[in-house]
């Protein structure tokens, strides 16, 4: 849990080891989020060269790094849902699906983009 009273620079160090927490957790429990990483290695080296401006670099490392974020939102409505239950409840199974729509959509944005500026 986090310390309420905690300010100033102290606040923000232990934010950042929640967040490398966040991260860990992400990668050991969330086969998809291991994917979406290697998809963001191999695309970022390829944005670097492939783009012709800083902008289109951005726009392409950017899409994917979209995915990142959303993944993770998205474990984490998961893990929140699976907390209170693991019985069937058609909310649960709405928030599971509303947040896979949500990657879904991360996924092509990122593939349009990338189909855009390449082609």
């Amino acid at each position: 849990m986090a310390n309420q009273n905690a300010k100033g620079l102290k606040r923000l160090i232990n934010a950042c080891f929640f967040s490398a927490a966040g991260f860990k957790a992400t990668w050991q429990h969330e086969e998809a989020f291991r994917q979406e990483v290697i998809l963001f290695v191999v695309t970022t080296p390829l944005a670097l060269w492939l783009g012709e401006t800083a902008i289109e670099m951005v726009l392409l490392i950017g899409s994917v790094v979209l995915v990142l974020l959303v993944e993770l939102l998205n474990s984490a409505v998961e893990a929140v849902v699976d907390r209170v239950g693991f019985e069937h409840h058609e909310l649960s199974g709405r928030a599971k699906d509303i947040g896979s729509a949500a990657v879904m959509l991360s996924l092509i944005w990122a593939a349009v983009t990338w189909g855009l500026i390449l082609l």
